[in-house]
């Protein structure tokens, strides 16, 4: 029989695709899962591909390489779609299509297969980066080809005998080391406030203020309070630090890619915490001129991270861009956080361009006010000749 490779969470849409790739595609499916942190029981989803009757289940580690290649550039690029949204879902999705076709040259397999909806963002994440890296591989998404929704799938299961876990049959949930997508359920009522029960990090139980000092080298976080550590801990213990303190919780409406307009509730603490920090130093070194230039830099590369254009030329460049931006982002920001709030209220940088000795209201600053008659005169020329010709004509 011909293989496919498919992306296989163990969730109810992925393990209803191995059933209708054997059954209605009569192919010989292996299960891939690639670990971006979502920290799952790898085991059991072992156990659940092997129970499906995958010939083969394959497990690869990509946390460090989703960290170095996915998540450090989303930091330089204050990576938010539509000022909201931190992309965990979305810059997870062509890291794991790449090791699907990897895996799919290695067993000469025929296809990929995915569990995205027809209604989704990552079908598109999914299908463009699968035929930029190989053009030749068909792809197979049984929900969307078969127009298949939740409340059918979920009969399909029971059909078969598909064990589901509790929290799938309410929620449809990705997560990675960068955050949390939460969906479904009654969270398709606009009017309904997310349950506390759809929440893993964010638990709002603090009585006073903690504060934060993160530190930046060359625009990556690499250490918290002082302390040396590897990017993965210190997303981790954000994670806890600001979720114990309510923070990290999205919750908006969203333009997806292919046109509906979605409610989408997210959870990811140390990505809105690291991306606020790292925004608030750029201020502090780069001239205003790079702020407003990077300012639309930033949105195209989040609308494109977001719209599955990973492996388009232009991302590139924006990368090169952005890189050369974050030579002089170095320095310590200050973070406070308490009942669901946070804020920088401190920072310093070598690469500083705040000079006390100019911005003083004290006798010691050595601005000379003075100056300032003729420049603001020049700067209003133009504008001040346009207002007095419209009262001219109105005269």
């Amino acid at each position: 029989m011909n293989k496919v490779i498919l992306a296989f969470s163990g969730g109810l849409d992925t393990s209803v695709c191995v059933r209708y790739l054997q059954k209605l595609h009569n192919l010989d499916v292996i299960t891939l899962t690639v670990d971006v942190g979502q920290n799952d029981d790898f085991r059991e989803i072992e156990n659940a591909s092997s129970e499906l009757g995958a010939i083969e289940h394959v497990y690869i580690d990509a946390k460090q390489e989703f960290l170095r290649d996915f998540i450090v550039p989303s930091i330089k690029a204050n990576a938010l779609y539509q000022q909201k949204y931190p992309l965990a879902t979305a810059i997870s999705r062509p890291l794991i299509a790449k090791k699907a076709v990897e895996l799919a040259k290695e067993h000469n397999a025929v296809a990929i297969s995915h569990g995205c909806t027809g209604k989704g963002n990552d079908q598109v994440r999914f299908d463009i980066t699968i035929r930029s890296l190989n053009p030749n591989l068909n792809i197979i998404a049984p929900i969307r080809d078969m127009n298949l929704t939740r409340d059918k799938e979920l009969e399909y299961a029971n059909e078969n005998g598909i064990k589901i876990a509790e929290v799938a049959k309410k929620y449809s949930i990705d997560e990675n080391l960068w955050g949390r997508a939460i969906e479904g359920g009654s969270l398709e009522n606009l009017e309904n406030e997310p349950p506390r029960d759809a929440f893993k990090f964010v638990k709002q139980n603090d009585t006073i203020a903690t504060y934060v000092t993160i530190g930046f080298e060359k625009g990556v976080p690499i250490s918290l309070d002082g302390n040396k550590m590897n990017l993965e801990d210190i997303v981790q213990k954000l994670n806890e630090v600001a979720g114990s303190h309510g923070v990290g919780i999205i919750d908006h409406i969203e333009d997806r890619v292919i046109g509906i307009k979605s409610r989408e509730v997210y959870e990811a603490p140390a990505a809105l915490v690291l991306i606020e920090a790292h925004q608030d130093l750029e201020k502090l070194v780069l001239t205003n001129h790079e702020l407003r230039f990077k300012f639309h830099i930033d949105n195209q590369w989040a609308w494109m991270a977001y719209s599955g254009l990973w492996l388009d030329p232009l991302l590139d460049d924006l990368n090169a861009f952005i890189a050369q931006t974050q030579q002089r982002v170095t320095g310590d920001i200050k973070i406070k956080m308490h009942n669901g709030s946070y804020r920088v209220v401190g920072r310093k940088s070598t690469f500083s361009l705040y000079d006390n000795s100019t911005v003083t209201y004290m006798s010691k600053s050595n601005f000379d006010q003075k100056l300032a008659t003729g420049f603001v005169t020049l700067w209003g020329l133009q504008s001040s000749a346009a207002n007095a010709k419209i009262w001219e004509n109105k005269e």
